[in-house]
């Protein structure tokens, strides 16, 4: 059994290992003291140089930002309000025109490399000072969850620690394999409120999650005001599985949601599901059925017994107005319209209102997302797939050169339980434990599909069983750390059983921020 000299001195040769297939490999070998955090990263960065050099945050340093834009300020405080509280230093933001003087940290995108990206980053600790550089401002929030990561855990805590708070010297230069690393909330078949998809979405930000794909309706619940057609939120909204009170988000709640998503760098992307999954709309609306008749509030789990009425000029109606509205909300350029499990809509009766709504879509200026059904249709040139379950769709929409989202239910999905004994959860995509949810490659997950196929992958959370934000924490920890690791590092430097070594050194981190998180006997934690 390796001593833990022996074994960090393996973790930071694996990290040397260039993170993409493209940029130069970094082979460079270091010892490092037994207590560093340079080797516990995660998602595992393209290039770490360690150096003998500790830096050490001290009461009177501040964080300085260049340019002293509005924007570049608001980054340099959000790094102050997760330090502040666990040190008390009451550290401050301020703008400077060069490197500042020692004991301090520099933010800049001053000289930031365009080969970066827009979410790429150069982090340098020295013993004097602490210079985050990037191309873009997301660049450097990326690189700030990695700052957090170096420090001690109890940097996390909500109160002040003792410390020392020191960070390991070095240089890290990172960026992300995919654009696209998503995670998903269903908030249709149990609500959360306000606060607590809030605090999923830190929870993301911390492991460099950049899209929040939003479920707002289903069967069970319509969750978002829409002021032309009310009733979606006063009477679909309000109930959820299992018959409890439901809710609804107001408009401004949502615009609350999405520019705390936006203060984080990521991209909200609403699903408004349809034409199956909409039972809560059709009980909401008579119009919206071929019968005229509106079916009861439904509280079970089942699927595929629902659909709009497609041959109806008022379903297109009412199309219509939701998406303009959930657009004109929506900063971001996409639109998830569901389309799956759409068993109660005749095929051809299918296709003909995909078509018709990808068109809807993009006369709100949006693109379209779908679940991989919507491949049977015509896809719009800017019409994305989601694949779940059913390779031959995948294939069908690259068939069409549309791009695709990864979201393999057997291995992504966080509602299925880790293992048979599991209270929380589902089986019926199998189970995934920690191991299953990290040992996968989005490339070759489906045959026939190439890397420039792929936008990126996506870990969605269903929540039919799922009713409390601690709920919410044991299906998505630890195996979201391993999604946004997938999403953002190289396959060729991705490796199970030292990726379980790092994840171990988690679990303080984790516990410091309140995450019930499910202790896996897969992983060493410490």
């Amino acid at each position: 059994m390796p001593n833990n000299q022996t074994l960090l001195v393996l973790l930071v040769s694996l990290l040397t290992v260039s993170c993409s297939s493209t940029a130069p490999t970094d082979t460079s070998m270091f010892t490092l003291s037994p207590n560093t955090t340079m080797g516990s990263l995660i998602p595992l960065p393209r290039s770490v140089r360690p150096s003998a050099d500790t830096f050490t945050l001290v009461k009177g340093a501040r964080i300085y930002v260049s340019p002293a834009s509005a924007e570049l300020t608001a980054v340099g405080e959000y790094l102050a309000g997760k330090l502040n509280p666990s040190t008390g230093f009451g550290i401050q933001v301020a703008g400077a025109a060069a490197p500042p003087a020692s004991g301090n940290l520099f933010l800049t995108t001053d000289g930031g490399d365009p080969a970066l990206g827009e979410e790429g980053y150069v982090l340098t600790i020295t013993r004097d000072l602490v210079t985050l550089t990037a191309f873009r401002p997301a660049g450097l929030f990326r690189g700030i969850q990695t700052i957090r990561q170096l420090f001690p855990p109890s940097i996390e805590s909500a109160s002040v620690k003792s410390g020392p708070w020191n960070l390991p010297g070095g240089t890290i230069s990172d960026s992300p394999r995919f654009g696209w690393r998503g995670a998903m909330l269903d908030v249709a078949r149990h609500f959360f409120s306000v606060q607590g998809v809030e605090r999923y979405i830190d929870l993301l930000a911390y492991y460099k999650i950049n899209r929040f794909h939003f479920h707002l309706t289903d069967d069970q619940g319509w969750r978002i005001a829409i002021n032309s057609w009310p009733n979606l939120a006063a009477h679909g909204g309000s109930t959820q599985v299992g018959g409890g009170p439901g809710g609804y988000y107001t408009q401004a709640d949502y615009a609350a949601i999405v520019a705390y998503a936006q203060r984080r760098y990521m991209m909200v992307i609403p699903e408004i599901d349809m034409p199956g999954h909409t039972n809560a709309a059709l009980a909401s609306y008579a119009a919206l059925n071929c019968s005229g008749l509106t079916p009861p509030l439904y509280t079970g789990i089942e699927v595929g017994f629902s659909s709009l009425c497609t041959n109806s000029a008022a379903t297109y109606k009412f199309v219509d107005d939701v998406i303009g509205e959930v657009a004109a909300m929506t900063p971001g350029p996409y639109i998830h319209i569901g389309g799956d499990e759409a068993k109660s809509t005749v095929l051809t009766d299918y296709i003909r209102f995909v078509d018709s709504v990808q068109v809807i879509v993009e006369s709100h200026g949006k693109k379209a997302i779908g679940w991989e059904e919507i491949a049977q249709s015509h896809l719009r040139p800017s019409s994305i797939a989601q694949h779940w379950v059913t390779e031959d769709f995948v294939r069908s929409a690259v068939h069409q050169e549309r791009k695709v989202i990864m979201s393999p239910s057997s291995r992504s999905y966080m509602d299925m339980k880790y293992t048979p004994s599991t209270t929380l959860g589902q089986d019926w995509a199998g189970t995934i434990e920690v191991s299953n949810a990290y040992t996968w490659d989005p490339v070759t997950q489906v045959s026939g599909l190439s890397e420039a196929d792929i936008l990126g992958v996506e870990a969605p959370l269903w929540t039919e069983t799922i009713q409390t934000v601690a709920d919410v924490d044991y299906m998505a920890f630890p195996r979201l750390p391993g999604y946004a690791e997938i999403g953002w590092s190289a396959q060729a430097g991705r490796n199970w059983g030292e990726y379980r070594v790092r994840l171990g050194t988690h679990g303080p981190r984790l516990t410091a921020m309140g995450v019930n998180f499910y202790a896996s006997p897969q992983v060493p934690w410490k």
